[in-house]
This record gives C-alpha cells, structure tokens and sequence, in this order.
C-alpha cells in the first residue's frame, strides 16, 4: 500500500475523539508515527492509540492542558523523547459555544480564546525548532464561522478568525523551513444527525452536511501536498459559505 508518510512524525492536538481522531487516523494510514493529546478523554485517547498502532505505527497518548505553557513544552518534549522528532502539527482542539453577544461574560471571551487561538499559537512555537529541523509542516484547523460572522457565536468565530490569520503569519514567518496552512471545516456532523443539521445540509451546494473524514482528507492533502503550497486557507464546506 502507499505510504506517503512512512518514517514521519505527527503530533495532533484534540485527537481523542472526533474530527482529531479522524485526522490521526488518517495520517497513520499513511504511515506516519502519531501522537494525540486529550485533556478528560483519557479512555477514548487509549481506544483511539489502540486504533492508530494497527496500522503498523508507532502510537502515543499525552495528558495536556493546552492552556497551560508547561503542559504544551511537556508534550512537545515528550513527542520528540519517544520518536526522536517531529514533521507534522495539527493543531485541531478548539472548543466551541453559542452565545448571545450581549450576554457573553469576560471568562467565556477568555477561554475561547485560550483554546482556539492562544493554544495554537504555544505548541508551534513550542514545535518550531523541532520543524524547523525537519522541514516540517503545521496544519491550523480553524472554521467557516472565522469568515463568516455568526450572530450567536460572537467569541467563537472571532477566535477562530484570529486563528486564520495567525496560520498566514506563521507560514510568512516561518518560510522557508516551515509551511503552515489552515483548514476551514463548515457543518461537520457525526452520528444521528437532527433537524437543524438536515435543514443546514439542504442549504448546501452539495445537498449535505460534512463529515470528518472529509476533513482528514484535507488535512492529508496539506501533510503531503508539495511544500509550496503555504499560507492557504481551505474551507470544507460544500460550498454552505458560498
């Protein structure tokens, strides 16, 4: 089988569950080492590394709070004390929460930008010497809402148009040894979907809603596509935002 990530090293944040799960699993299927964090979802963090060595890979779990500095360099560390260094960083954990904007407190403002943009921001720098080394890659994974104003979801989408930004600064920056784009997932649902999904999914060019694989796939895309290709932001969306 082609392994167009045989021998490289990916480290993906939030990757316990959903679309970070889908995104690891992925990329060990093409052949690379992979580590995950996960912050309360230990048991599906040990599942989900149970998942990602059958693919005849090298697999880790690391216990991180990505709003703490320390926590962030710990796992970096660990990442290159089992596998010696590092090619690849995506850093897909965010949280996510509707709100009316009037009614959005200074701790809800402050967490979400702790975790979809602050947090993104510690493990690359933590990670940059270690790309830098390998040439390596950083994958943001932002949203449709950081392009399009949602009128319930002031602090998310902010955060998240923060974070497209941030990702075409680092790939300025940090060219020419490091490329840096970032993925937009529009609606992305799993499982039994409900009635506000299946009224978004009619409101597709593509007559449904996304799924996470269709995010992995993206996320390959940038994991292998040649390194020229920096600074990009790729909405996955059917085309909802158009």
């Amino acid at each position: 089988m082609n392994k167009p990530l045989r021998g490289k090293v990916a480290l993906v944040t939030g990757a316990a569950k959903r679309i970070g799960r889908s995104i690891a699993l992925t990329l060990a299927e093409g052949g690379a080492h992979t580590a995950i964090t996960y912050l309360n979802s230990q048991i599906e963090a040990e599942e989900t590394v149970r998942s990602l060595a059958a693919y005849d890979v090298e697999a880790l779990a690391i216990h991180c709070d990505l709003r703490d500095p320390e926590s962030i360099h710990q796992t970096v560390s660990a990442v290159i004390e089992e596998f010696g260094h590092l090619d690849l960083l995506v850093n897909n954990a965010g949280i996510f929460e509707s709100a009316a904007l009037e009614d959005i407190s200074v701790e809800q403002w402050d967490a979400m930008f702790a975790t979809n943009t602050r947090a993104p921001f510690l493990m690359a720098k933590a990670a940059y010497p270690h790309l830098c080394a390998t040439k390596g890659r950083i994958i943001n994974i932002g949203s449709l809402g950081g392009s399009h104003p949602w009128a319930t979801h002031a602090h998310y989408c902010t955060s998240k148009a923060a974070l497209h930004m941030l990702s075409q600064t680092m790939a300025k920056a940090w060219a020419p040894y490091i490329s840096v784009n970032c993925i937009a997932p529009g609606m992305i649902v799993q499982g039994e979907v409900d009635a506000a999904y299946e009224h978004l999914a009619r409101k597709t060019p593509m007559q449904r809603n996304g799924t996470a694989e269709d995010i992995a796939a993206a996320a390959l895309f940038f994991a292998t596509a040649p390194t020229f290709i920096t600074g990009q932001l790729l909405t996955i969306d059917g085309g909802l935002g158009l």
